[in-house]
């Protein structure tokens, strides 16, 4: 009778011993569904430096920065800025980070076009599902897994264009997220380098407008395009500090590219020439403050190719 009680402990301890075991490790290996990510809070000068990449440019390295964090919308919403004015001015023209500006305490939700996007649903949580829209699409997303504070979501649009991202709650933010379009290609690609505390120095945020965007493939006979267009307000904040160009241009052999923008009282405002075998990618530029009414003229000669984006900009900055 002894022996057999003493089996029978030691069956018991062995079953407690094991089931406390499986227990933690599923804490450890987020396959417990009780596993979630609460929303972090942010302090001021808090950043993020990323490497950005999109069909304009790759491999360009931006530092956001928490600017500001009881005072955008009543108070409810942090002030995301960046350390350069010139990316600042970039996302502005090209619009390609939606995670600068406004950002909101409850669910780290950027805006676009005036609305706040839920990309996150705190507190994250294992197959946990809910919609959003952004990039002018909606989006359908669930949490893949949650693995030692650090959460795997993936969304998709009825078109076929996905966006993968991770959110590690170590450095509250993202640590990658990649946005993929129906054809494949990447739209946009962040990539967490480092984060901290405490930044230093003027930070910048420009809001931006668009105001007039082209292309042209002239692979035919020599061409004249005649434009105009109106810039107003921003219909919230007033006039506009300045206009923000974006262009790209490539010539042919023997071929030209001649651009001029001239606004309502014939003043030129920005004028630029291309020769034969010229290149130019990516260029960034500001026009002083905008009127009213602007003519673009362009013409070509030869095998061409130009893209030119414009947007109306006002600038905000802080020091931290």
């Amino acid at each position: 009778m002894a022996r057999g009680a003493s089996v029978g402990l030691m069956l018991v301890i062995l079953l407690t011993s094991m089931t406390g075991c499986t227990a933690v490790t599923d804490g450890i290996t987020g396959n417990s569904s009780s596993e979630e990510i609460s929303v972090p809070t942010w302090e001021l000068g808090d950043y993020w430096l990323y490497t950005f990449s999109t069909p304009d440019y790759s491999d360009d390295t931006t530092k956001l920065v928490v600017a500001t964090t009881d005072i955008e919308e009543d108070g409810t919403a942090y002030m995301l800025a960046i350390s350069s004015i010139g990316e600042a001015r970039r996302h502005a023209v090209l619009n390609h980070n939606p995670f600068l500006g406004r950002i909101t305490h409850d669910q780290l939700s950027p805006f676009e076009n005036g609305e706040a996007k839920d990309v996150l649903d705190f507190p994250l949580k294992k197959n946990k599902a809910w919609s959003f829209s952004l990039f002018e699409n909606d989006w359908n997303a669930v949490v893949s897994s949650v693995d030692s504070s650090i959460a795997s979501i993936r969304a998709t649009a009825s078109d076929g264009s996905s966006i993968d991202y991770i959110f590690d709650g170590n450095i509250a933010f993202f640590s990658s997220f990649i946005w993929t379009d129906s054809e494949g290609v990447v739209q946009l690609k962040m990539k967490n380098a480092d984060n901290g505390v405490g930044h230093t120095g003027d930070v910048y945020f420009v809001r931006g407008g668009d105001l007039y965007s082209n292309n042209w493939d002239n692979s035919g006979p020599d061409a004249e395009f005649v434009d105009t267009f109106f810039v107003s307000d921003h219909p919230k904040d007033g006039e506009w500090n300045e206009m923000i160009y974006f262009l790209d241009a490539s010539c042919g052999g023997g071929s030209t590219i001649t651009l001029t923008l001239r606004d309502h009282t014939s003043v030129s405002a920005l004028e630029r020439f291309w020769g034969p075998g010229a290149e130019e990618t990516g260029t960034l530029g500001t026009i002083p403050y905008p009127s009213q009414e602007y003519t673009l003229t362009v013409t070509f000669t030869g095998d061409t190719y130009l893209r030119i984006l414009l947007a109306g900009g006002i600038t905000y900055s802080w020091n931290l």
